[in-house]
């Protein structure tokens, strides 16, 4: 064995190591960026980090391949050919810039609701968002409203706050841990390390999900329920915990609207809350049988109490979940799920929550005043995400699994489920959204929000939508992160009004951030009779080639996450902790070696020569240098800027002065900052007065916001009333019966509308996942993570595979009503019998991304996309009008809905042997340098070979 070569394996592999945050998935770990000579070279997990703890995966170590892509745009660039051609000319920043001006300044002195910003999966929606509302444009909305916003929706609406980034299991005490719908591309890290903590414990894990990878494949059980279902099977757990009497009666008291009485009289008031000559809601109190306030001290309210011939939430929610329709028998065979495991799933729950109970011994006060010796805790908590948010019915479904959680006592409770700061707050801590565009002038206020009924509309005097993707109309009432999916289809269609520059960022709409990719595609380069095109300009930033690149007129490019500064802000997306409160930046590790600027320093160099208030100082010049001097020195409120930590002097959190140096004592301190929740603070959160004081010192409220959690939706009942013809602001008929049925005061469940196509044949569920080494669409580009997933096939269960006789190495041709895709095909056994899926991002266009032309993600791979229709079919009841394809209530893309009909091709029969439906080969922009996603950039290869060269001893 002395023959063999003898490697050092503690040679340094750099010089310098930066601390900075990543940016390849949602998580935002800490990672260390190891340089050699200037150059990247190795990433590692930071130890000291809060979220990760030093664990990184295959995609942060990766982010390496991403600040040396070949796809990296290198210089600005202006459109010299038609639309779609791929062909561009270099110019100037100055060029760039003065060419956006002199588009977007007219529309700002006329006529600003005929620009229409949107951006995709950043991270600084709370500069995006603030600089579109001082332009004066109510067309804004980021990523959410094609991703998540029913879970957010849903969640603020119900409790407070909500799953994916607003709170987490209390991972060291839970002992029953279920997962809905969860894919592994979100929150992996710490889900992971989570989920290794309740495995070394022996805690249990279920999960409910028609297809079973990662999480699922490592849970002790799993439910491959029916797409679209989830709803159902919550709310029959609802019932048969309420039929058994396992319920938390004191929690629904004390901490919920479930005494509050509701108004029975016939009228405009039916369904409302009774209310005292304050015109404040109240309870019955048990001691005296009268009527009380629902904060005061002391008060028993009475849960079953009737009073004047109005009936408590409570009694209107048992009313509800305990008629047949949702007994286990009524629902199991629609949920794909026997009903003796749904009555065993809901014993397992009711055994873990009641019989194992715990207490911490913590004594606390809460907001009215009361004492409390302890803590009581219910082990059981639930963690949900795309899989129940991207239907139809996905707002009233995640409303459902808060309501479970609530019944059993488990929120913000010791072992259950636990807000991060600055959540909790109540939807009134919320703004409503702002529209009216006035001419040279900011809109008023910010444009999402949460509407509180009718009157919040964003309506134009004659009742049409005032935003382009109809957002906040009475199509999609409570769409609080817009519709980004409708905007292409709605800017083409002139409906409700046309449009004149489209202003993307991070948003790649003509690929995999549409559905009906293809109809799209073909919409951003249609002309009108007079030859123009019907969306006159669009401008784009990114800092790779995307298949958006080749649509679009101006091409802005952005540096990579390693490149830029970046505040992932408490004002937006923070990396909060149950027990603290965290913020942290992004940083240039390495300097640019190409002629691309930070998206959000251009975004506000633009508002600069746009003379947009709060980005100009009074003599007219930049009020900002760049997007750092903005992160450090803009306040939205007196002391309140966009990081929290060293602030004033340096020694203040939350609030304070200005302090030019802040940025530095972030790096200092390896780019985070964290608050930590006082001990007593830490759990019942939204009633605790230890916690409001802190919130309010921090500068997460101004005042304390104690609140009840809305098991009845007064919100969703305004809805609701104005529908059946009550209040001076009435919707559309052809909206009026979706409207009672979507906008139930109670979370219930209907079927999506995707299930209508059954009758037609397409019988079959179509889903896609992303999996945990591609969060983001550039990843299928990264040359290490492609090696991990390069190529993507239709998993189809045993049913399909064996009824068909698919073989290894078929084909199969899937349609759907809005087209027709060809595709490789694997059998799967882990996978509902009615379900087949793929993993979504790894099929990219030819010629994009700078992948080669043969490329597996170019030939055989593919979107489900083209099967997805942006819009609802019509229907007689529709009267001629266009709806989106997107939940009722919040505008949430119905991703999930898609039905589908499976035929096999055989691999003889498909003699391409590439995926359909097949589209022209994208040339590259234009671009100093070359190379192709196969093989590292040059640079790095060269210092990669140099590092890893000397090899001591020869064989």
């Amino acid at each position: 064995m002395n023959d063999q070569p003898k490697i050092d394996l503690a040679r340094p592999v750099s010089d310098e190591i930066r601390q900075t945050t990543c940016y390849m998935c949602a998580c935002r770990c800490g990672i260390n960026v190891h340089l050699k000579a200037g150059t990247v070279t190795y990433i590692e997990g930071n130890r000291d980090h809060p979220i990760n703890k030093g664990v990184l995966c295959a995609k942060g170590a990766s982010g390496i391949m991403q600040v040396t892509a070949p796809s990296r745009l290198k210089a600005p660039l202006r459109r010299v050919g038609p639309r779609g051609s791929g062909a561009f000319e270099v110019i100037s920043w100055e060029e760039a810039l003065s060419t956006a001006v002199s588009w977007m300044k007219p529309l700002r002195e006329t006529a600003p609701e005929k620009l229409a910003f949107f951006t995709g999966r950043d991270q600084s929606q709370s500069l995006t968002g603030w600089w579109a509302q001082n332009f004066g444009t109510p067309n804004y909305a980021a990523h959410g409203g094609f991703c998540s916003v029913n879970m957010a929706a849903g969640g603020i609406y119900t409790i407070g706050g909500a799953f994916w980034e607003f709170g987490q299991p209390d991972w060291e005490r839970t002992k029953l841990f279920v997962m809905f719908g969860v894919a592994e591309d979100h929150d992996s890290n710490p889900i992971k390390i989570g989920l290794g903590k309740l495995k070394a414990r022996g805690a249990r894990v279920i999960s409910v999900n028609p297809i079973r990878t990662g999480y699922s494949a490592v849970a002790d059980d799993w439910i491959g329920i029916t797409p679209g279902t989830d709803g159902l099977l919550i709310l029959s757990l609802i019932h048969c915990l309420l039929e058994a009497g396992k319920v938390d009666l004191d929690y629904l008291a004390q901490w919920t609207n479930a005494p509050l009485l509701v108004n029975g009289a016939e009228g405009a008031e039916k369904g409302l809350f009774v209310r005292n000559a304050e015109s404040q809601p109240f309870v019955i109190d048990k001691a005296s049988g009268h009527p009380a306030p629902w904060d005061g001290k002391g008060v028993q309210p009475d849960l079953g109490a009737e009073w004047q011939g109005n009936r408590t939430v409570f009694r209107h929610m048992v009313e509800e979940y305990l008629k047949p329709d949702y007994a286990p028998e009524a629902v199991a065979v629609r949920c794909g799920v026997t009903a003796l495991r749904i009555r065993q799933l809901a014993a397992e729950l009711a055994e873990v929550a009641f019989d194992q109970a715990i207490t911490l011994d913590r004594p606390w006060t809460d907001f009215r005043g009361n004492d409390h010796r302890d803590m009581p805790g219910r082990p059981v908590s639930f963690h949900a995400m795309r899989g129940i948010s991207a239907h139809s019915n996905g707002f009233q479904t995640a409303r459902a699994l808060h309501l479970l959680q609530i019944i059993l006592g488990s929120l913000e409770t010791p072992g259950g489920y636990r807000l991060k700061p600055p959540y909790p707050k109540p939807v009134e801590a919320h703004p409503t959204p702002h529209f009216v565009t006035t001419p040279g002038k900011p809109l008023t206020g910010p444009h999402l929000g949460y509407v509180r009924g009718p009157d919040d509309l964003c309506l134009l005097p004659d009742g049409q939508p005032a935003r382009i993707d109809k957002a906040f109309s009475w199509e999609n009432p409570f769409s609080a992160h817009g519709l980004m999916h409708m905007l292409i289809p709605n800017a083409h269609a002139g409906d409700p009004y046309r449009i004149d520059t489209l202003f993307l960022y991070m948003a790649n709409m003509a690929w995999n951030s549409s559905m009906n990719s293809a109809r799209v595609m073909e919409m951003l380069t249609d002309k009108g009779p007079d030859g123009e095109y019907l969306i006159p300009r669009i401008i784009y930033s990114d800092a790779y080639a995307s298949e958006m690149v080749a649509y679009a007129d101006l091409i802005l490019p952005d540096t990579t996450y390693l490149e830029r500064h970046d505040c992932i802000s408490l004002l937006d997306r923070p990396i909060s902790e149950p027990d603290a409160a965290g913020d942290a930046i992004r940083w240039p590790v390495v300097t640019p070696d190409r002629d691309v600027r930070c998206f959000q320093s251009v975004l506000l160099d633009l508002g600069a020569r746009l003379g947009l208030p709060g980005m100009v100082n009074e003599d007219g010049s930049p009020k900002y240098a760049d997007y750092a001097d903005y992160i450090v020195n803009h306040q939205r409120r007196p002391g309140v800027g966009p990081l929290m930590g060293f602030r004033g002097d340096g020694t203040q959190t939350g609030r304070g002065a200005p302090n030019p140096d802040q940025m530095q004592s972030y790096i200092d301190n390896g780019a985070f900052h964290q608050a930590h929740v006082p001990e007593e603070a830490a759990f019942m959160k939204p009633w605790n007065a230890a916690y409001q004081d802190w919130a309010v010192k921090l500068g997460l409220y101004e005042t304390p916001q104690p609140y009840l959690f809305n098991i009845w939706s007064e919100p969703m009942r305004r809805f609701q009333l104005a529908a059946e013809g009550f209040g001076p602001r009435q919707p559309p008929d052809h909206l009026r019966d979706r409207l009672k049925q979507a906008m139930h005061p109670l979370p219930i469940w209907y079927a999506p509308y995707g299930d209508d196509d059954a009758a037609f044949g397409y019988t079959v569920h179509a889903l896609t996942q992303r999996p945990m080494d591609m969060y983001h669409s550039w990843g299928s580009q990264n040359a290490w993570l492609r090696q991990i997933r390069g190529r993507n096939s239709l998993f189809l269960p045993t049913k399909i595979w064996e009824t068909q006789g698919f073989e290894d190495g078929d084909w199969a041709r899937v349609s759907s009503r809005a087209g027709v895709i060809t595709v490789p095909v694997a059998h799967m056994v882990a996978l509902n019998e009615n379900t087949v899926w793929t993993w979504n991002a790894i099929g990219k266009r030819k010629g994009a991304w700078a992948l080669d032309a043969d490329a597996p993600e170019a030939t055989t791979g593919f979107l489900l996309n083209h099967l997805i229709s942006e819009l609802l079919p019509d229907k007689a009841e529709h009267q001629g009008h266009r709806l989106s394809n997107s939940d009722p209530v919040t505008g949430q893309a119905a991703w999930f809905d898609c039905r589908v009909r499976v035929e096999r091709v055989a691999a003889e029969d498909h003699a391409r042997g590439m995926s359909e439906p097949g589209f022209p080969q994208l040339p590259d922009p234009p671009r100093a340098g070359g190379g192709r996603a196969q093989n590292f950039s040059k640079s790095f290869a060269k210092s990669f070979r140099k590092l890893l060269a000397p090899v001591e001893g020869k064989r």
